[in-house]
């Protein structure tokens, strides 16, 4: 077997695996791709109107959204910006997570959402987890994620020109050719076109889903040097409970965030819960947008600052690490580059189906010329006879 043909063999069958697990993937990234900008406009809560005053505190914003929840706690939300709502996610005893969206300066709630029926997070759940428990259905994804990046790599190797007259048509597709030719240059031109961003979709993918990927991209961005900092786990002292006083603390840190981070758009608040849990807080530099941010670690008994991350003090790994989202999503660039992501992840998407056409006509074509080889073996037997 020659080196061509176990690399095709190879394709094939990796293929075959991971085929339906990359369609569905692919599909679904494609819809959450503009999920932000569908949500905006079909989802009148999402925007509130500008007030020239200050954000109402944190702890005001957390009464209110505990309201009617009788033993819900609330430990994360968001201040997504001046003509944006804040978001309170609530734990509410038998009835699960909801997040309550309130506006910012005046404390009313807007809306309150169970996420598990929003579209776009179901979505975003068959994305990850194909709707299976999460270990088991992140596993599913993470290993086809892997098969269908060697299968782009095998593609790529099989669709490279010999001839230099070659390549020209291997760039293009003929679009009057005969439909079968129009199926194989779909499946081999927009494959390579599509190759290295859907390495990079799937690479920010996998490493939102496995801790080895991400460190392995810290440490790569890095070149292995070692940044301890940002390593370093903190926690709160919880002798100083008693010492607590005056101005709610989350409060008082959340006004210390915005002091140092003045330019930011948005932020989001995270208050461990536990006897030495600390109060983590993310100053963003724009509304949606999650790869550029100072980071503040605060003592949640007397509101010190234990550590502040400014963006441009961060390793490369970190940044690395913090533009996962944006880039996978494609929101990085703008505009722009959602567009490239939707559609290479459109292609992505086809190449299971156009592939799998392309081995059933290969298929049927062998089986047409073995019927064709035995009814001449036949009739010439008979003849000989």
């Amino acid at each position: 077997m020659t080196f061509k043909k176990i690399i095709l063999f190879c394709h094939r069958w990796l293929g075959f695996i991971s085929g339906l697990v990359v369609f569905i993937v692919s599909v679904t990234g494609c819809l959450f791709c503009f999920q932000d900008e569908i949500q905006d406009a079909f989802c009148s809560y999402r925007k509130v109107e500008v007030q020239h005053k200050p954000f109402l505190d944190p702890s005001v914003l957390k009464a209110e959204a505990l309201k009617g929840h009788k033993g819900g706690t609330a430990t994360y939300m968001y201040y997504y910006g001046v003509d944006r709502p804040a978001g309170i996610l609530v734990n509410v005893p038998k009835n699960g997570m909801l997040y309550v969206y309130l506006n910012p300066y005046t404390g009313k709630v807007t809306h309150i959402e169970n996420p598990a029926k929003n579209f776009f997070i179901v979505v975003e759940f068959i994305h990850l987890y194909l709707l299976l428990p999460p270990k088991i259905g992140s596993l599913v994804v993470g290993i086809s994620v892997i098969i269908f990046m060697v299968i782009m790599i095998t593609g790529l190797i099989l669709w490279w020109p010999k001839r230099k007259s070659d390549r020209k048509r291997s760039f293009n597709i003929k679009w009057n050719g005969r439909w079968r030719r129009v199926n194989y240059d779909l499946h081999n031109v927009l494959g390579f076109y599509a190759t290295s961003i859907a390495l990079i979709l799937s690479i920010t993918g996998l490493s939102m889903v496995f801790e080895s990927v991400r460190e392995g991209i810290y440490t790569t961005a890095n070149l292995g040097r070692s940044y301890l900092s940002e390593k370093e786990v903190l926690k709160s002292d919880s002798l100083l409970k008693s010492k607590v006083n005056g101005k709610p603390v989350i409060d008082q840190v959340f006004a210390m965030a915005q002091a140092r981070s003045p330019k930011a758009e948005m932020f989001s608040i995270n208050e461990d819960a536990s006897a030495a849990g600390t109060i983590g807080i993310n100053a963003y530099a724009q509304t949606l947008h999650y790869y550029k941010s100072d980071e503040f670690i605060f003592e949640k008994y007397t509101g010190k600052l234990l550590k502040q991350t400014p963006h441009d003090k961060k390793s490369p790994g970190m940044k690395m690490n913090n533009m996962n989202y944006d880039l996978h999503v494609g929101q990085i660039g703008g505009l722009t580059t959602k567009i490239i992501a939707f559609l290479v992840s459109l292609i992505c998407a086809s190449l299971p189906i156009t592939g799998f056409i392309i081995w059933l006509g290969k298929r049927k074509k062998s089986k047409s010329k073995k019927v064709k080889e035995v009814v001449h073996r036949r009739v010439h037997k008979q003849h000989l006879a």
